[in-house]
């Protein structure tokens, strides 16, 4: 059976911080730059999603997209939107992951995967802080 991609950007404003609570000032520099000493600093970031999944012969759809756009307003907009992402996201908060693109698409990708169900797969997530740099996840398979 063949299978087709799907995939739909969206955009959120927030800020992050890459700093390790534990480290000191000297280690977080060394590891993170100075990024890690200055104070919070904005992102408009890309997130591309997609989902991979059999076309349904009576709707012509790998996914509907109300059901897609629904996940990624819940998924991704309603929690990262205009957030701090150190302070407001729980898996970022309390220096438990540092707010990475890299640990955010595995992130977006595991709870829009949840959102979705088991229909289609969340084939790969892409999020971009600039057009200079970006993380892909890819679901293992």
């Amino acid at each position: 059976m063949s299978t087709v991609s799907l995939t739909r950007r969206v955009t959120f404003s927030a800020v992050h911080r890459y700093r390790r609570p534990e480290w000191n000032d000297a280690k977080n520099e060394e590891v993170f730059g100075h990024l890690s000493l200055t104070r919070d600093h904005a992102h408009e970031y890309t997130c591309d999603v997609t989902v991979s999944g059999a076309i349904d012969e009576t709707t012509g759809m790998v996914l509907n997209l109300r059901d897609l756009d629904r996940a990624l307003r819940s998924e991704v907009l309603d929690r990262f939107d205009h957030k701090n992402l150190n302070n407001d996201v729980a898996e970022f908060a309390d220096g438990k992951q540092i707010p990475t693109c890299e640990n955010i698409a595995r992130l977006v990708g595991a709870s829009v995967q949840r959102a979705i169900g088991t229909a289609v797969t969340v084939s790969s997530v892409t999020v971009a802080e600039n057009p200079m740099l970006s993380a892909t996840w890819r679901a293992d398979g």
